[in-house]
């Protein structure tokens, strides 16, 4: 299975983004889905989570009451809707998926929670 994400580019303070993720195939079923970004020589930052009942995990501390995650099981696509960009929020955007269940959510905020991983799409913000 491949993960596809689309939707980065350079757009300015305050602007709006909406990153996708697809899965390759229709048939895979991931308990989660969920998006990391990273900047160069740094560590990947967890952003946002959604479990396939719709149950949604956002980093509070960056992104929380900007970014908003959602999930379209027939297509099996989620999407990261990104509003009021700081440029502090540029970053490659990744998206991943996990099949295994965590009694615990904190595992999902972790990039050893995830087994599949899309490829990364670039979000620039200029101030």
């Amino acid at each position: 299975v491949q993960l596809q994400a689309s939707g980065g580019g350079l757009v300015q303070a305050g602007d709006s983004l909406r990153l996708s993720c697809a899965a390759s195939r229709r048939s895979f079923s991931p308990y989660v889905m969920g998006w990391f970004r990273q900047d160069p020589g740094k560590e990947r930052e967890f952003v946002a989570c959604i479990r396939s009942s719709g149950l949604t995990t956002i980093n509070t501390d960056s992104v929380k009451g900007r970014f908003t995650i959602s999930i379209d099981n027939v297509k099996n696509t989620v999407y990261l809707q990104m509003n009021s960009l700081k440029p502090e929020d540029t970053a490659v955007y990744y998206c991943a998926a996990s099949r295994r269940y965590y009694s615990s959510g904190s595992y999902y905020t972790q990039p050893s929670g995830y087994d599949y991983w899309g490829q990364g799409t670039q979000v620039t913000v200029s101030s």
